[in-house]
C-alpha cells in the first residue's frame, strides 16, 4: 500500500496524531459497545422477551433477524454522514453519531417486553435498532479517516489501526457486562439485569463527547476546503466515478466481518443450544479472544508498514479460508481451553484484515470524497457479511439438521471473496484514477501497492 493518501504536507494545522487516534479509539469503543450489546442480548434474552416462540431456535432466529436490521441501516448512515463528513468536516459528524447511538441504546434499556405491551415491543426494538445502525454506519468512516489523515507519512497503517481497536474494546465491555450479569438468578437477569448495560451507555456517551469536541479537524479536509475542492454531493461523485473501488473495498471486508460475527454471536447460541455448554463459558471465551484482538490490531498495523499492507492482507485472507473447518472441529470438543484457542485464532486472523482496512480503503479514494466512499464500501459489506452472518449461520445449521460443516463452508467462501477483492483492488483504483486524469490531467488518488 502506498504510504501517501494525499499530497498534503502542511503541518500548520495538523493536530497531534496520537491525541486524534486516542479520541477516535475512545469514541468508537463506546459506539461499538452500544452496537454489540444488541448482538449479545439477541443470543441471550431478546428471543424470549421480545420474540417469544414455542421453539427457542425460532425465537433466536427472529432475534438475530432484528440484529441484522441494524446492519441494513448502516449503509444509510454511511451515506448520510459520510457525505456530510466530506462537506462540513469529519469532527462535526463524529459528535453527532455518538449522540445518536447513545440515545438509541439507552432507550432499548427502557423498553417494555412482549408480555407487557404485545407486538409493539418488538416493533419498537427494531426501530431503535435501525437508529443504532444509522449511527454506527456514519461513525466508522469519519473516525478512521480522522486518524489516518492526521497520521504522519509512513505511520498511517499503525495510526489507522488504532480506531479499529474500538471493536474488541466494545466487545469486551458489552460481553463483560453480560458475563457479569449472567451470574444473577435467571428470573432477575430476564426481569431487569439485562437492561443495565444498555442504560450505562448514557454515561459513556458523555465521556466520549467531552473527548471528541477537543480534537482538531482533519488536515486533509482543511486542505480540500481551502483549495475550494469540496463537492456539493460527494457521495454522488464517489458512486459515479469510483464504483469499482467501492465494490472492491466492500469485498475485502467479507471474511473478517463474517468470521467475527459467527465467532462472537452465532457461536454463543451454537455452544449453548447444540453442545449444551454453559453460556458463561462461551462468554468468557469471547472475552479472551476480544482481548487478544485488542493487542494484535495495533501490532499488525505497525507490522504492515514494514511488510506491505496489501501483502499482509492477502496472507490473512488466505489463512481465513484454511481455518474455517478446523475452527468448528476444535469448538466441538467442548473443552474451554480448546474453544478459547479456536475462537482467538479465527478472530486473530480476521483482525489482521480489520487492522489494515482504514489505510487500504483510504488510499483508494481522493480526500474530497474519501469518507463517503469508504463509508459506503464498509457498510454495504457489513450488511451482507456482518449482520446476516448469525442469521445465515443459524439458518444453515437448521436447514442441514444440526450439521456444522455448511457454516464452515460459508466462512471459507467469505475468505475467497476477500482475497479476490484485495487482489483486484489495485487495478480498479488505477482504472478510475486514470479516468480522472484523462478528464482533468491531475492525479486524484493513490492505489494499493505492496
Amino acid at each position: 500500500m502506498t504510504q501517501q493518501l494525499s499530497h498534503s504536507t502542511q503541518t500548520g494545522h495538523r493536530g497531534s496524531p496520537g491525541k486524534v487516534a486516542l479520541a477516535s479509539f475512545i469514541g468508537t469503543s463506546i459506539e461499538w459497545y452500544d452496537f454489540f450489546l444488541y448482538g449479545t442480548a439477541s443470543a441471550l434474552v431478546f428471543g424470549a422477551l421480545f420474540f417469544p416462540s414455542e421453539d427457542p431456535i425460532i425465537g433466536t432466529l427472529l432475534a438475530f433477524g432484528s440484529f441484522g436490521v441494524g446492519f441494513a441501516a448502516r449503509p444509510l448512515g454511511g451515506a448520510i454522514f459520510g457525505n456530510l463528513a466530506d462537506r462540513i468536516g469529519r469532527k462535526k459528524v463524529l459528535v453527532t453519531t455518538l449522540l445518536i447511538m447513545g440515545i438509541a441504546t439507552a432507550a432499548i434499556g427502557l423498553l417494555p417486553t412482549f408480555d407487557q405491551i404485545g407486538v409493539w415491543a418488538p416493533i419498537l426494538l427494531v426501530v431503535l435498532r435501525l437508529v443504532q445502525g444509522i449511527g454506527v454506519g456514519g461513525e466508522w468512516g469519519a473516525a478512521v479517516m480522522m486518524s489516518v489523515e492526521h497520521a504522519p507519512e509512513g505511520r498511517k497503517g499503525f495510526f489507522g489501526s488504532i480506531p479499529q481497536m474500538g471493536v474488541p474494546t466494545g466487545t469486551i465491555l458489552s460481553t463483560g457486562a453480560f458475563a457479569l450479569l449472567a451470574q444473577l438468578p435467571e428470573d432477575q437477569f430476564l426481569a431487569w439485569g439485562w437492561r443495565l448495560p444498555f442504560l450505562a451507555s448514557f454515561l459513556l456517551v458523555l465521556v466520549g463527547l467531552f473527548i471528541r469536541v477537543s480534537i482538531e479537524e482533519s488536515p486533509e479536509f482543511q486542505d480540500v476546503a481551502s483549495a475550494g475542492r469540496v463537492q456539493k454531493m460527494p457521495l454522488a461523485v464517489a458512486v459515479r466515478g469510483h464504483w469499482r473501488s467501492i465494490l472492491a473495498a466492500a469485498g475485502t471486508r467479507f471474511s473478517e466481518n463474517s468470521s467475527f460475527y459467527v465467532v462472537t454471536v452465532f457461536s454463543i447460541t451454537y455452544g449453548v443450544e447444540a453442545l449444551g455448554l454453559d453460556r458463561s463459558l462461551i462468554l468468557n471465551a469471547v472475552l479472551i479472544c476480544a482481548f487478544i484482538e485488542f493487542l494484535l490490531i495495533p501490532a499488525f498495523g505497525r507490522w504492515s508498514e514494514k511488510l506491505g499492507h496489501r501483502k499482509l492482507f492477502l496472507w490473512a485472507a488466505a489463512a481465513s479460508v484454511l481455518v474455517a473447518f478446523p475452527y468448528f472441529l476444535l469448538f466441538n470438543t467442548g473443552n474451554f481451553a480448546v474453544i478459547a484457542t479456536a475462537m482467538s485464532l479465527t478472530v486473530g486472523i480476521a483482525c489482521i484484515m480489520f487492522a489494515l482496512e482504514p489505510v487500504i480503503m483510504g488510499a483508494l479514494f481522493p480526500a474530497e470524497i474519501r469518507t463517503s466512499a469508504v463509508s459506503i464500501g464498509y457498510q454495504v459489506a457489513a450488511v451482507f457479511a456482518g449482520g446476516l452472518s448469525p442469521f445465515i449461520a443459524t439458518g444453515l445449521y437448521t436447514l442441514f439438521d444440526g450439521a456444522w460443516w455448511p457454516v464452515a463452508a460459508y466462512l471459507a467462501l467469505m475468505g475467497v471473496i476477500s482475497f479476490a477483492s484485495m487482489w483486484l483492488a489495485p487495478a480498479a483504483a488505477r482504472r478510475e484514477r486514470d479516468g480522472v486524469r484523462g478528464k482533468n490531467n491531475s492525479p486524484q488518488c493513490a492505489s494499493p501497492s505492496e
